[in-house]
C-alpha cells in the first residue's frame, strides 16, 4: 500500500452513503472536498468530530468545500448517527474497506496492548483539480475542524 502524499491524485471511489445514496469522486470534481475518515459512528471522539465539522458547515460552504465523513459503518448506522446529531453533510460507508485501504487509513492500531486493524483518524483536503492538497494523520479532534476550514479557505 502506497502512502498518499499532498500532490498525489485522490484515488477514485464510488461507495454507498447515508439516505440510500452513493458518493463518487468524479461527481465532486471541480469542488474542494474534505474527506474525513473516522473509526465508528456514535463513539465519543467521532461524535465530537462530526459535531465540530457540522457546526462549521456554513463556513465550509462559503469556502466552496464539501464535507464527507467516511467510516466502515453501514449506511443504516450512518442514517441513525446523522439523525441523532442533525448532521447536514454526507456520511459515506466503506464496509468493503477498498476506499479506506486506497487512502491508506486502514491501519494497525493498538489499544490497551491489543493490536487490531481499524481506521486511523485522518482528514484529507482535495483540491478542485482532484489532487490531495493537505493530509492530517492521527487527528486530535479539538480544534481540528477549524484548522481544516482555514486550509480550505486558503486553497
Amino acid at each position: 500500500m502506497t502512502k498518499l502524499e499532498p500532490g498525489n491524485p485522490a484515488p477514485d471511489f464510488d461507495i454507498p452513503s447515508d439516505g440510500g445514496g452513493r458518493v463518487r469522486l468524479k461527481d465532486l470534481r471541480g469542488r474542494k472536498i474534505v474527506l474525513y475518515f473516522y473509526p465508528k459512528d456514535g463513539t465519543e471522539g467521532c461524535t465530537k468530530e462530526a459535531i465540530a465539522f457540522n457546526g462549521l458547515r456554513p463556513d465550509f460552504s462559503t469556502a466552496g468545500t464539501e464535507i464527507i465523513g467516511v467510516s466502515a459503518d453501514s449506511p443504516a448506522s450512518h442514517d441513525k448517527f446523522k439523525a441523532k446529531h442533525a448532521l447536514g453533510f454526507t456520511l459515506a460507508s466503506d464496509e468493503e474497506l477498498e476506499m479506506l485501504k486506497a487512502y491508506g487509513v486502514w491501519a494497525e492500531k493498538s489499544m490497551y496492548g491489543r493490536k487490531f486493524m481499524g481506521i486511523e483518524r485522518t482528514t484529507m483536503l482535495i483540491a478542485t483539480d482532484g489532487r490531495i492538497a493537505r493530509i492530517w494523520r492521527k487527528v486530535r479532534v479539538p480544534g481540528h475542524a477549524a484548522e481544516v476550514l482555514e486550509a480550505a479557505k486558503a486553497l
